[in-house]
């Protein structure tokens, strides 16, 4: 049986006349009339009763008329559903990010954009530091991640970096800097314990800083290393030394940590960056990303987007 069948059957029972039906459909009544009878024959069943004015249902035909009408209707539904995702505009999307990523405005701001402009595109979340999150996106676990500065740049991975900020100093509340009147200067934190990432989670901002420090003539003395940058304003709040972060995170513990700009690291900056794998920017993915790139674009403190490939 034909859905191509129950369509035809459908239109004869709905206009109760083969010629009228044929005539609705486009088509020439025999073989309408045809497709009719062997619709019957398939099924066994006599469905219409033929008389002079036109035809009628059986109870048979009763029967099957709900049910055409019931499997026709998600037959377009399906289809509907198929063109969807063939437009990028349905389907799952697996969607990862850094703490420090997700402390930023715009990530939870895009997300809920995305769900907005796109709710048949299922978002999945997850959260794991640079190193897992690249991992996962190389092996297909997710489709997408947003991170700050890539730890490995993997061939088959397109990193593309949407926004950048600037760093601050993130000091313990009541620290003798905390009150600094102007921008703090590397050399004034010589001394100072400093809580910095370790290299697997996301060293490229803090190879920066101390490359910038020894440029400024010392080493910080690193007595910490914490897989998460929001472990490391934990123990900034608890008094256990300091850190540098992306100036969006600056929300964090507000009553226990002071942030202040740094004057002399202009050098340094925090980008956000969103990976995925080189190829696949078609379905939901290729509208996740074009999506992403216009709110990019569209944020008036946003600078220019700079792709690299690996």
């Amino acid at each position: 049986m034909e859905l191509r069948q129950l369509r035809y059957f459908v239109a004869v029972a709905e206009a109760g006349h083969i010629t009228q039906a044929a005539a609705r459909l486009g088509m020439q009544q025999p073989p309408l009339s045809q497709q009719i009878r062997a619709l019957e024959m398939r099924l066994g069943l006599v469905l219409f009763e033929r008389h002079p004015k036109g035809v009628t249902l059986t109870g048979s035909g009763e029967v099957l008329l709900a049910e055409s009408r019931r499997l026709l209707a998600e037959a377009d539904a399906m289809a509907r559903r198929m063109q969807a995702l063939s437009a990028g505009h349905a389907g799952v999307l697996s969607v990862g990010f850094t703490s420090s990523a997700a402390a930023h405005a715009f990530t939870p701001q895009v997300l809920r954009k995305s769900r907005e402009t796109y709710p048949s595109i299922a978002l999945q979340i997850s959260e794991d530091h640079a190193a897992g999150l690249t991992e996962a996106v190389l092996e297909g676990r997710l489709h997408c991640g947003f991170l700050r500065m890539p730890v490995a740049r993997p061939p088959g991975l397109v990193f593309e970096t949407l926004l950048r900020e600037p760093v601050l100093a993130a000091l313990p509340a009541g620290h003798p800097l905390a009150d600094a009147p102007r921008g703090l200067r590397l050399k004034a934190l010589r001394g100072e314990r400093f809580i910095l990432v370790r290299r697997s989670g996301a060293p490229g901002l803090y190879a920066e800083l101390l490359a910038l420090c020894e440029k400024r003539g010392f080493l910080p003395d690193v007595t910490h290393e914490v897989p998460r940058m929001m472990t490391a304003l934990n123990l900034v709040a608890a008094g256990e030394g300091v850190t540098v972060v992306p100036a969006s995170m600056r929300g964090a513990h507000p009553q226990a940590i002071a942030y202040r700009p740094l004057a002399d690291g202009a050098s340094l900056d925090a980008p956000l960056t969103l990976v995925w794998r080189r190829g696949e920017e078609q379905g939901a993915l290729g509208s996740f990303i074009a999506l992403v790139r216009d709110a990019a674009a569209g944020r008036p403190a946003a600078r220019t987007r700079r792709a690299a490939r690996a």
